[in-house]
């Protein structure tokens, strides 16, 4: 079980690379940023959490001889310990793609909020200018990767069992799997949940967090922590708003009260035009990406 999250442990993760050959080229991850051990790959490395030693009864989880204190020390130090190796993961992730010059986007909501839509239309209107690939993380099956292979993307479908979000780990797999192509935009659209991925950097550019009217107008207070890291929050179902109880500027307001950088659109995944905004942000990120590419290349030229 996860010290930091006690999701089940990573044992039940499958990673699935739709429509394509078993045996991807991992080529482009052997340097040194990404020659990690299976040792370092288990990354949640739960068998940590069996050497308490003999005070611990696992049984009922009752601590004897006054352990209750020591064992909350070793969770807090387990948890640090596997978000600082899921840092380090996501550091070797992020210059990968950097150096291939792969914009990755981390898309968070909560279930049902419409991300999977969201990416079906963003492919179709972005798809024939933009090489977009697609990591689809679940929980169970590979549903959402099915549609987006039919919208015309690849896809890798990771699914973590009984684990509520990706990792860093789980997402060099995809990566190695997925290949990208240098210039692709890359979404990973995470496992619906509010609270655990908003922990765990997976080595992304930017963190888009989608909400929908039918949710409520509440969330951004009762789950700060996924606000609080979003460079950009999209409103999505905009086109039900005169049929739910939903107060827009009462939850733009919480979310500048939390996260005074992060952007606000309004969308509409299955209306047309719905989604003007966030294509034109897309294509924004996009253009600010190639710059910043060039500039480095520019610079590595000069040195």
């Amino acid at each position: 079980m996860c010290a930091t999250c006690g999701c089940g442990d990573e044992s039940g993760t499958r990673v699935t690379l739709l429509g394509a050959p078993t045996t991807a080229s991992h080529s482009a991850h052997e340097h040194s940023d990404h020659e990690h051990s299976d040792q370092e790959h288990s990354d949640h490395e739960h068998h940590l959490l069996h050497a308490d030693g003999p005070d611990h009864d696992h049984s009922g989880h009752h601590h004897r001889n006054g352990a209750a204190a020591a064992g909350a020390d070793r969770t807090v130090m387990l948890e640090q310990q596997i978000l600082a190796k899921n840092a380090t993961l996501a550091g070797g992730n992020r210059r990968w793609l950097e150096d291939r010059g792969v914009l990755a986007i981390n898309l968070m909501s909560s279930p049902g909020s419409g991300k999977t839509t969201l990416l079906e239309r963003t492919i179709a209107s972005l798809g024939d200018s933009h090489p977009i690939a697609v990591v689809e993380g679940d929980q169970e099956t590979p549903m959402d990767a099915m549609r987006i292979r039919a919208a015309g993307s690849p896809v890798v479908q990771i699914n973590t069992g009984a684990g509520c979000h990706l990792d860093a780990a789980m997402v060099l797999t995809a990566l190695q799997a997925l290949d990208p192509a240098p210039g692709t935009l890359l979404f990973i659209e995470n496992v619906g949940n509010l609270v655990c991925p908003a922990l765990f950097d997976l080595g992304e550019a930017h963190r888009v967090v989608l909400s929908a009217v039918t949710e409520g107008a509440d969330k951004p207070m009762k789950y700060p922590h996924m606000f609080t890291g979003a460079d950009l929050v999209l409103i999505n179902k905009m086109d039900l708003l005169p049929y739910v109880d939903f107060d827009v500027d009462r939850f733009s307001g919480d979310v500048r009260q939390l996260n005074a950088r992060a952007g606000i659109l309004h969308v509409t995944a299955t209306a047309p035009g719905g989604l003007t905004q966030w294509v034109q942000w897309l294509t924004r990120a996009l253009a600010a990406h190639r710059q910043s590419d060039d500039h480095l290349d520019r610079v590595g030229r000069q040195g």
